[in-house]
């Protein structure tokens, strides 16, 4: 079965962050594909692949990944980047004729969203830098 990137909500990424029992890179995994903006802070586990990298890496990502059940993507938003590189993980399997039952996620929001709701709660970001977060996004 071919896959096609569907939206997840923070909630359920919440639910894998914090289960023990779960590991990353082998139960799910989070790809953030922001590039600078990374930089403050990101998802326990993530692997950093920024957006303009994702043709040159989706092969490496399948190859690394592809028995992994679910793979999330995301960006700041989730609205450009996260969505596009979620679609060309998608397409690049079906090119390479790879056929799975993993689920394809583009998490809601992005980080900006799981920061707002998350960052205040131990262990759902790390390497967070709170100066990256100080003042508003756009100032004039």
């Amino acid at each position: 079965m071919s896959s096609v990137p569907v939206f997840a909500e923070p909630e359920e990424l919440y639910d894998l962050v914090l289960d023990t029992r779960k590991q990353p890179g082998k139960d799910y995994v989070i790809v953030d594909v922001r590039d600078a903006d990374f930089k403050g802070g990101n998802i326990p586990g993530a692997v950093n692949v920024p957006a303009n990298e994702m043709y040159d890496k989706a092969n490496d990502l399948i190859r690394e990944y592809a028995n992994v059940p679910k793979v999330y993507f995301h960006c700041a938003l989730s609205q450009v980047r996260g969505p596009k590189s979620a679609r060309i993980y998608c397409e690049t399997m079906n090119n390479l004729g790879i056929q799975t039952d993993q689920k394809v996620k583009i998490l809601r929001d992005g980080f900006e969203g799981w920061h707002a709701k998350y960052k205040k709660e131990e262990g759902l970001i790390e390497s967070y830098d709170e100066s990256v977060w100080e003042w508003d996004i756009i100032k004039e």
